[in-house]
């Protein structure tokens, strides 16, 4: 019998810890292989992993509820000898117990390229263009180099702040090492700068250099060295008094990062809103007329399928609600990357289609039912959440009438769908006017005012609501 490691992967280039959620098997229990074994949690998505191999889970390492760093061996599967490992599972080294997670990449560097002694702290975090976790938690040679050999396993891992964290810093002139960190060996978390935000004690001076915009990765080396210290009390939410009877649940950690990010949002970005009536009455017909094709092809052509092409399309006539702040900068992005949102029983996700202008309208339909059933089936991958520039919700599916969003940070915009049903109406048929039965709805913008003025959305609305009212039937 032979005991096989099995890791906390690698859910992303710029992710280096993960939260191990649920236990899905107990030691003891019979696992086949790429039978999912637990559950985790990143700051990017939620994900079931599977057994490297076929055998019996002889050790659990780490507690559910647990944060460790990738590579960190968190169970062990005992299989017959010489059973053949999925390539995941060869990662580290030597077993690691979840007592010393922290300093587990250490204990995995390569005997032939031994780490020179420490010789003093660094007083500064590495430049951005080292920034990046790498696969392998040991040192390179460059890293090596630029250190003089001297950080600690903790230091890289504070080091590798995530580009959310980093952005946030450069946008407010923080340096991150001055920022004590709550996460793993130290990490400068984004609820840590929320924190020192909070406290209403950072000190900008005048002359503070600002991050280009063409340099994200280098926001932690730009960023001044002096910046008040924070304070020993940080701002924070009010306790509330449990009263008899009442029901206590923890947040879960999508629940945390989602209300984290609605609450920086809202204090980043100055939101305004404009509605629009829209007669579906048009898409309505055509898709009353393709909902069968495309069905045999194995798609549902929803009417949100319909406005999100329209938002594509549009979103390249107008770049500005396709944008970011980069500190005083504006990022005119050049993909057009729609995130649409989906409610799930346990949180809220919002994956990303990726080059949606230049899809068709099957292709668009194709992509919001596979990241839909992917979101609630916990098969999404980190790069399906990253890189959307514009984003689509949908409470109109519960029957919400309108809404104002909270914008999708770093994005400029967030369109909101209110629910669609008939209407009476008055038209205009060679000018009298009379009653008649439409499909109607409402979509509300909530943009970024900063960098979208309330002409530009309105511009842009005016484009998506003549697209749904005439669409061409040539597009379906």
């Amino acid at each position: 019998m032979a005991k096989i490691d099995v890791i906390m992967p690698q859910m992303g280039e710029s992710i280096a810890e993960g939260t191990l959620s649920r236990w899905m098997k107990q030691v003891g229990d019979a696992v086949k292989r790429d039978e999912p074994i637990f559950e985790i949690s990143t700051d990017k998505v939620d994900a079931e992993i599977p057994a490297p191999v076929a055998g019996v889970l002889a050790e659990i390492l780490v507690t559910e509820g647990q944060t460790v760093a990738v590579q960190t061996v968190v169970a062990k599967i005992e299989t017959e000898a010489g059973a053949a490992v999925a390539p995941a599972a060869s990662a580290p080294a030597a077993p690691t117990p979840a007592a010393s997670a922290p300093a587990a990449p250490a204990a995995q560097a390569p005997a032939e390229k031994p780490v020179p002694p420490k010789v003093a702290p660094p007083s500064a975090p590495a430049t951005g263009a080292s920034a990046r976790p790498s696969p392998s938690p040991a040192p390179r040679a460059e890293e090596v180099a630029t250190n003089g050999g001297n950080e600690t396993a903790e230091e890289r891992l504070r080091r590798r702040s995530t580009p959310l964290v980093r952005k946030m810093a450069a946008e407010h002139n923080l340096d991150l090492s001055a920022i004590p960190g709550s996460g793993l060996a130290g990490r400068v978390t984004k609820n840590d700068i929320l924190s020192y935000l909070e406290s209403g004690s950072v000190a900008e001076p005048p002359s503070a250099p600002r991050q280009p915009a063409g340099e994200p990765a280098a926001a932690a080396a730009t960023a001044p060295a002096s910046v008040a210290p924070r304070p020993s009390a940080p701002v924070s939410a009010p306790a509330v008094e449990a009263w008899p009877g009442d029901r206590v649940e923890p947040w879960s950690r999508i629940r945390k990062l989602t209300a984290e990010h609605m609450v920086m949002s809202r204090r980043v970005s100055p939101h305004v809103n404009t509605i629009f009536e829209i007669d579906y009455t048009r898409v309505a017909q055509l898709r009353a007329r393709k909902k069968k094709e495309y069905a045999d092809r194995g798609v549902n052509l929803t009417y949100l399928a319909f406005i999100a092409k329209a938002v594509a399309d549009g979103l390249r006539a107008h770049p500005s609600v396709n944008s970011a702040v980069s500190g005083e900068s504006t990022v005119f992005r050049r993909d057009i990357n729609l995130g649409i949102a989906v409610a799930l029983d346990w949180g809220l996700i919002v994956p990303v289609i990726k080059h949606a202008d230049e899809l068709s309208l099957l292709g668009v339909a194709r992509a919001i039912n596979d990241l839909g059933e992917r979101a609630r089936t916990k098969k999404l991958s980190p790069d399906d959440v990253q890189r959307g520039t514009f984003t689509i919700t949908n409470p109109g599916v519960f029957g919400s009438v309108i809404g104002t969003p909270i914008i999708n940070q770093p994005q400029a915009a967030i369109l909101c769908v209110g629910t669609i049903e008939k209407q009476p109406a008055v038209i205009s048929v060679d000018g009298t006017d009379s009653l008649a039965i439409r499909t109607k709805g409402m979509l509300s913008l909530a943009f970024d005012h900063r960098i979208v003025d309330g002409a530009d959305a309105d511009r842009f609305m005016a484009d998506v609501k003549r697209t749904l009212q005439e669409f061409p039937e040539a597009a379906v």
